[in-house]
């Protein structure tokens, strides 16, 4: 990832009406609400954004929580996402394990991550999420739908310097569940390309049907989940 990644995305989501900041702001609201829902206020959680990127997500939620880090296994992004996001702590990460001791944070999210991944190496990357996340915590896995045409189309734009290969929700769900996390709430968003409060209303109304843009999946340690 370099500074032409913003650019680069926008190009990709040009037909769409909107820039990058909007669906990272969605996103950053839709983390929100999952949060207050399982942990209570974020001003009390600590939260770690595994594969920050260059702090597209980190923009929209610093500042929101008792303490925001974020890691990712590319120095150039990081170095990027620390120059533009002062105060938040940022640590280099090596493939397979995330730089922290176990659980050290309440709630730890990655955001489109998991599909730039080479398969064999998934298991690790949830199950190190799994292991620095605390017993009473919550991870969060947020992904592109590969039902939704539009997603499809973005995602052949984009020229990403990883193979991307978008996973059904099913498949998410069976892996957390490997890693050693019990699934508990999940929801498609981005059915629509706005904001208003009527329109989110009713697209949450229907973020159990396939249509959104991208899903995600709030998990928590299995012998804390409701499963």
């Amino acid at each position: 990832m370099s500074d032409n990644y913003r650019e680069d995305l926008d190009r990709a989501i040009s037909f769409a009406g909107a820039a990058h900041e909007f669906f990272a702001r969605a996103k950053a609201l839709e983390l929100l609400a999952v949060a207050r829902r399982h942990l209570g206020n974020p001003d009390s959680l600590d939260a770690l954004d595994a594969g920050c990127g260059v702090g597209l997500v980190v923009e929209q939620l610093h500042g929101r929580f008792r303490s925001l880090t974020g890691t990712d296994v590319s120095s150039e992004a990081l170095a990027v996402a620390s120059r533009e996001n002062p105060g938040v702590r940022f640590e280099p990460a090596e493939p397979g394990r995330l730089p922290f001791g176990d659980g050290e944070f309440d709630l730890c999210f990655t955001m489109n991550v998991v599909q730039v991944i080479p398969p064999p190496e998934r298991a690790s990357f949830l199950a190190e999420l799994a292991r620095v996340t605390r017993e009473t915590g919550l991870v969060v896995v947020f992904e592109h739908n590969p039902y939704n045409p539009l997603t499809r189309l973005v995602v052949r734009r984009f020229a990403s310097p990883d193979d991307i290969h978008m996973l059904p929700m099913r498949e998410t769900r069976a892996r957390l569940r490997s890693a050693g996390l019990g699934p508990i709430d999940a929801g498609y968003l981005l059915t629509f390309p706005t904001r208003r409060e009527r329109v989110v209303a009713a697209e949450r109304a229907l973020r159990r049907l396939p249509l959104g843009a991208q899903y995600y999946m709030a998990a928590r340690p299995l012998q804390q989940a409701a499963v």
